[in-house]
């Protein structure tokens, strides 16, 4: 680890980051501090990379004063050497949560999500960064924790679905939307909510795509859409220097759907018979459609599963 506490090229923004010891963390942070940017990992254990350039900060998100603290300070030892006392960072990215149901029990899951989310957004606000972005997640759509086989209401999943959900993590991840949404009005900031879809590592292509191609029926909770860890980082620095939209939504996915040799259209059709098709859809768009971020954002696909499997 440097001991440089500030980003390393002209525009780089100092970031906190909550969670990113996590599955998702652990690329997107990488990224981010390839394109100049300092970050402050909040996690409550290492980075898993000790070579890389992010110092970690455990902190309880549920503790409203600990976040308080924790986004105000230095970004590393160095800080007490280097310039003035420390401020608020120019950008905080919420990560930190249980990623899923059956860690721990559903009242506990639900309170420690939505607290979390809650002091984190809070206090970003009240300290004045102007660029919050958190992480939502594919399963508010509906099917990913349904009881039993499920049917979405229709096709391609976009940002205006109606999500009604029956688990305890997507009623946690929507009560953060609606958090979002509530803070962005009152200080008029930019909060950006990620639906993440199904984060795939590198080394997940070889180990799980096979078993995903052969039974497609096992993809329907995750909407036979995912997203590379890699391309997620690329996701939050262009939300990071999209500024001026408030409180937005967006899906957070590659581009294809996760079938072999069927273009969209005629396996939705083939799997699911009774859900409607809103519109024309891509060749092979994946169902939980990234069309915003590709059009909002500027997002390029570069991790194609195609390329790995």
């Amino acid at each position: 680890m440097s001991n440089n506490a500030n980003p390393t090229v002209a525009g780089g923004k100092k970031i906190v980051f909550t969670g990113g010891s996590g599955k998702a963390g652990r690329h997107v942070i990488p990224y981010l501090l390839s394109k100049g940017h300092k970050v402050l990992n909040l996690d409550l254990v290492p980075f898993p990379d000790p070579s890389a350039d992010v110092y970690t900060l455990k902190t309880d998100l549920t503790n409203p004063g600990q976040v308080f603290n924790a986004l105000t300070s230095h970004f590393n030892m160095s800080g007490y050497a280097d310039g003035p006392v420390p401020g608020p960072p120019d950008v905080v990215i919420h990560f930190a949560a249980y990623a899923r149901n059956m860690l721990v029990p559903d009242s506990e899951l639900f309170q420690a999500n939505v607290r979390s989310t809650y002091n984190v957004v809070e206090a970003a606000c009240k300290l004045g960064v102007k660029k919050i972005i958190i992480a939502s997640s594919e399963t508010t759509y509906g099917v990913c924790f349904a009881q039993g086989d499920a049917d979405y209401h229709s096709f391609p999943l976009e940002e205006d679905y109606d999500v009604d959900p029956e688990d305890s993590y997507a009623l946690s991840k929507i009560c953060g939307e609606k958090t979002a949404r509530t803070f962005a009005r009152r200080f008029k900031n930019d909060i950006y909510a990620l639906r993440i879809g199904n984060v795939i590592e590198p080394h997940e292509y070889a180990k799980d795509f096979p078993t995903y191609l052969s039974n497609p029926a096992s993809r329907k909770r995750n909407a036979w859409s995912y997203i590379d860890a890699r391309d997620l980082g690329q996701i939050c620095d262009l939300a990071i220097k999209k500024s001026g939209l408030g409180f937005q939504v967006f899906n957070a996915t590659n581009d294809t759907i996760t079938v072999k040799g069927m273009t969209t259209k005629k396996f939705l059709a083939k799997e699911c018979p009774n859900t409607k098709i809103t519109r024309e859809m891509g060749e092979y768009e994946a169902p939980l459609s990234n069309r915003k971020i590709r059009e909002v954002l500027g997002f390029k696909d570069v991790h194609d599963w195609k390329k790995y499997v």
